[in-house]
């Protein structure tokens, strides 16, 4: 029987993070493109007051499929687009670390909404954006109807959570970046 240590675990939680990718290849932008599109379609189903919000931003980030992982030590990692106008101008990628009482594995997916012009040009000219506390959150909890009263928003920030499956359980300190993809 096989004794299972921290950095085993933390080995086999990275290769299952990685076979559970998004597997983009070299067509990364138009894989990320259509996944943009069904998680859009899924978040405003979900979601309803979000059509208002993608309405009035200035741009928006979808991340389409974010993979996390976790025992003690976890990772997650995902790639999505940003919209300015309802078309994709760049491709980021998500990658963020977690420590604390944790254990699962989760896939979810999130967008954020720039709400105002001057947080959409921070976000593009910072080399490594981190989200702020200045940002609010949105998300549905499960079996519950969200409604969204977007006249009350007054982040510049604004994040929707949606598209949860998997299981994790535990609080961490998480530290989450975001990055532009290279092409």
């Amino acid at each position: 029987m096989q004794k299972w240590t921290r950095r085993a675990f933390v080995v086999g939680s990275a290769s299952t993070l990685a076979a559970c990718g998004n597997g983009i290849g070299n067509s990364r932008g138009a894989k990320i493109d259509y996944r943009t599109e069904l998680a859009l379609n899924q978040m405003y189903d979900e979601l309803p007051g979000t059509r208002d919000l993608a309405d009035r931003a200035a741009g928006m980030l979808v991340m389409p499929t974010i993979t996390k992982a976790g025992f003690g030590f976890g990772a997650a990692y995902g790639e999505g687009a940003l919209l300015i106008g309802g078309a994709p101008v760049d491709y980021y990628s998500i990658a963020q670390g977690t420590y604390g009482f944790q254990i699962g594995l989760q896939q979810y997916a999130h967008t954020l909404f720039f709400m105002n012009q001057n947080s959409l040009s921070e976000f593009r000219q910072a080399n490594g954006w981190q989200i702020g506390a200045d940002a609010e959150y949105v998300f549905k909890n499960s079996g519950d109807n969200v409604g969204i009263d977007t006249t009350e928003l007054r982040s510049p920030v604004v994040a929707a959570i949606f598209g949860r499956a998997g299981l994790s359980v535990g609080a961490t300190l998480e530290g989450t970046k975001y990055s532009r993809i290279i092409r």
